[in-house]
């Protein structure tokens, strides 16, 4: 299919669904009737269960306090509380939305749509209930739903609260807002569908999501997050236009000290991130827990070499982009890559991402305040593409688990083929997200305008939106 065939195709199923959505955002009753396959008989073990609580709060603690710090840090001082307001309140309210609808739109059969999005069968949970179980990714070994539940709603609070990176220091916090709540309904809940769901082990023939039927792998959101909201964000960045005084006023970092507590407190918590997408306690999700560990090391020496020969020094603010750099590059790969693999994803992330902030978004001169595109698109394409050639045993790899067999032996299907996987869904990624963005935000723009006024920006968010000062001098 070409390229301009997919666009279309994408952009037509993007309307589709929206049509499709809208009356049941309005409480409307469902249109998908397809009845689940029948359940195996499973067991549940209480060791994956703890861990599984225990990642669900440590991905939390990326969003509060980490992602709020490392972003608060990185603005001026005048519009500190307002990026720390955006991430809570967007996690609050996303937490909310994926118990009324969010986890039925990922986690259920679609329907005639099951290609792009689920359907509305567990609306505000229904049928979820102390007694009822997901597969993990071995046969008739399961956690409780709930647990699931909890923890893929803490990948749904964290993924939109990334854009405000990109458009942060001019957007009106109430037009934040509803982006953000429109952009987990069409476009977050969406690509989780495509690129996560499937039968299961039990049930591996069923109808899947398309990234997923694809051939694609992504352990832990390379394309579901990090991709996803990345391309957002320089769509939004774009469509609100450069920040007053960009490139001519100082617009460094207030408090590099809270950075690097956020950096940290991300760095801690993408373990639950990366080794909790296992959904076991199990080799495997110490295997992911190993990668994430030495591919954000590898990725924070790295931006620091390269920074130390382009500028003749390492920054801080340089070695905190390595580490975020890092761990969005090894999250598809978590699973999937051996340890000196995933030493070589980190080591060779940090240039490119480092070319794309320093170089690429200078000459076309858009204004992504805090590189949310260049680290977190750039990184995430990266890594997912690599993931295609890292999963390979010949290089250490995991393999990918082949459950028609009766071992379930490891199986991979060929550099070529599976890198051609992994570039098929990087690009309905970026075509979902980049149109679906741009409409979304048109239509904020058309509802609230997306940006606070000349005076507001000049005065700062903190005040002109919230009342309030991060500091007080005494």
């Amino acid at each position: 299919m070409s390229l301009s065939k997919l666009s279309t195709s994408l952009s037509t199923a993007w309307l589709t669904l929206g049509v499709t959505l809208a009356p049941v955002i309005a409480f409307a009753q469902e249109t998908t009737t397809a009845a689940a396959p029948a359940a195996p008989a499973m067991t549940m073990d209480k060791g994956d269960n703890t861990w599984m609580l225990v990642s669900s709060a440590l991905v939390l603690l990326m969003t509060v306090p980490g992602l709020a710090l490392f972003y608060g840090g990185l603005v001026r001082t005048k519009n500190m509380l307002s990026v720390l307001m955006q991430v809570l309140v967007i996690a609050a309210a996303v937490s909310l939305i994926w118990i009324v609808y969010g986890y039925s739109m990922a986690f259920t059969n679609g329907g005639s749509l099951n290609s792009f999005v689920g359907g509305f069968s567990k609306m505000f949970l229904n049928g979820v209930t102390t007694s009822s179980l997901s597969e993990t990714f071995s046969k008739g070994v399961a956690i409780p739903e709930l647990t699931f539940v909890i923890f893929q709603m803490t990948f749904a609070c964290i993924t939109p609260g990334l854009i405000v990176g990109a458009v942060a220091e001019r957007i009106k916090f109430r037009s934040m807002i509803l982006f953000a709540v429109l952009w987990v309904t069409f476009i977050y809940f969406p690509i989780a569908h495509m690129v996560w769901f499937w039968g299961g082990p039990s049930a591996y023939a069923d109808p899947a999501g398309l990234i997923f039927s694809f051939g694609a792998i992504d352990f832990a959101g390379g394309t579901v997050v990090h991709i996803n909201a990345g391309i957002a964000g320089l769509v939004g960045a774009i469509m609100l236009g450069k920040r007053i005084g960009y490139k001519k006023d100082l617009m460094a970092p207030h408090s590099m000290t809270l950075t690097m507590v956020g950096a940290a407190l991300l760095w801690v918590g993408w373990f639950g991130f990366n080794a909790g997408s296992n959904l076991e306690a199990n080799a495997y999700a110490s295997l992911a827990f190993i990668n994430t560990f030495v591919a954000t090391a590898a990725a924070c020496l790295s931006w620091c070499a390269v920074e130390h020969l382009a500028r003749g020094k390492a920054s801080m603010l340089g070695a905190v982009s390595g580490v975020v750099a890092g761990l969005v590059a090894v999250t598809p790969a978590a699973g999937f890559a051996g340890p000196l693999g995933s030493i070589v994803l980190g080591l060779l992330v940090s240039p490119l991402c480092y070319f794309f902030v320093g170089v690429v978004k200078n000459k076309f001169d858009y204004d992504d305040s805090l590189d949310v595109f260049g680290v977190h698109c750039v990184g995430g394409i990266f890594g997912a593409l690599m993931t295609g050639i890292l999963v390979n045993p010949a290089l250490g790899g995991a393999g990918i688990v082949d459950y028609s067999t009766a071992d379930f032996a490891a199986t991979y299907a060929g550099t070529a083929t599976q890198v051609l996987n992994q570039a098929k869904g990087v690009l309905v990624t970026l075509l979902w997200s980049g149109i679906g963005s741009a409409i979304l935000f048109k239509l904020v723009d058309l509802i609230f305008g997306l940006r606070v006024s000349v005076e507001a920006e000049r005065e700062g968010l903190d005040l002109s939106s919230h009342g309030e000062a991060a500091y007080h001098n005494s």
